[in-house]
């Protein structure tokens, strides 16, 4: 009945300490094995989910910046949507983003990520991959390649710049929350669940026999895309809001993603492992 397994990382099936549980990587591998095929689909970088996939010992497609771009098991670049350059200036622009500083901004290019200043704490998030920011002077920046902008800062201060964007973008842009604190900026069309139709017409397969696990805002239009979503105990309170019907299944804490799909495809207890 199921073919296809599309999964959110950060909340979802990654643990509390952004890392990989053993059990989380026997079962994925023990899937792979017997022909499912993985898709990886996150607001991380293409190069950071790389470095996890390659942890994960399988070859996923892999969704990133929340379906900017998409990536095929060999490396291939399938799908890429980047914001208009223009629109990158204003992105970054103090009267955006804030000119008190208090909120940390990102650009994401093919094959680096790109910050305004030095912010070691979120070096956490990537221990996994070894994947690391490099400070630059965003506003000197031409715009070209960029798939997502992130401001990462205090809820009232993100609340501020979002309602900016709404106000001078309207909807030419994707707005959409990871975490709490994340803020993550796409082009019109971009979505994890627009990508995951992109690979699921390439594989051939109906949405019907996909399963598909998320936490948090980002992962709304992944989960009405695949025909069997499931929802992190964990999971952001406006997500569990918004999508009330998607059953809700154990937490990330708890490697709650290996669980479930170890009791879907009735692979036995994990203590064996």
């Amino acid at each position: 009945m199921y073919k296809v397994i599309a999964t959110d990382l950060d909340g979802t099936l990654l643990n509390s300490d952004h890392q990989i549980d053993p059990i989380t990587v026997a079962t994925l591998k023990t899937l792979d094995e017997q022909g499912l095929q993985f898709i990886i689909a996150t607001g991380r970088h293409y190069c950071d989910v790389a470095g996890i996939r390659d942890r994960l010992g399988i070859r996923p497609y892999l969704i990133t910046s929340n379906g900017a771009r998409v990536h095929a098991p060999d490396d291939t670049l399938i799908h890429a949507a980047n914001l208009p350059e223009s629109t990158i200036q204003r992105l970054v622009a103090p009267d955006v983003a804030g000119a008190h500083d208090r909120v940390i901004v990102s650009l994401f290019s093919d094959d680096a990520w790109l910050i305004n200043r030095e912010a070691p704490e979120m070096l956490a998030f990537h221990q996994e991959s070894g994947f690391a920011w490099h400070v630059t002077d965003l506003r000197a920046h031409d715009g070209v390649g960029i798939g997502k902008a992130l401001y990462v800062g205090d809820p009232a201060d993100l609340a501020q710049i979002e309602q900016r964007l709404a106000h001078e973008f309207g909807e030419s842009l994707y707005v959409t929350y990871s975490l709490p604190d994340c803020l993550e900026v796409m082009t019109q069309g971009v979505s994890k669940g627009r990508a995951l139709r992109v690979v699921l017409e390439r594989l051939g397969i109906a949405a019907a026999r996909c399963i598909a696990f998320g936490d948090n805002m980002n992962d709304i239009d992944l989960l009405e895309t695949a025909g069997h979503p499931f929802m992190m105990d964990n999971a952001n309170p406006d997500l569990i809001a918004r999508l009330p019907m998607v059953p809700r299944i154990g937490n990330n804490s708890e490697a709650g993603v290996a669980r479930h799909l170890r009791k879907l495809f009735a692979l036995g207890d994990e203590r064996a492992l």
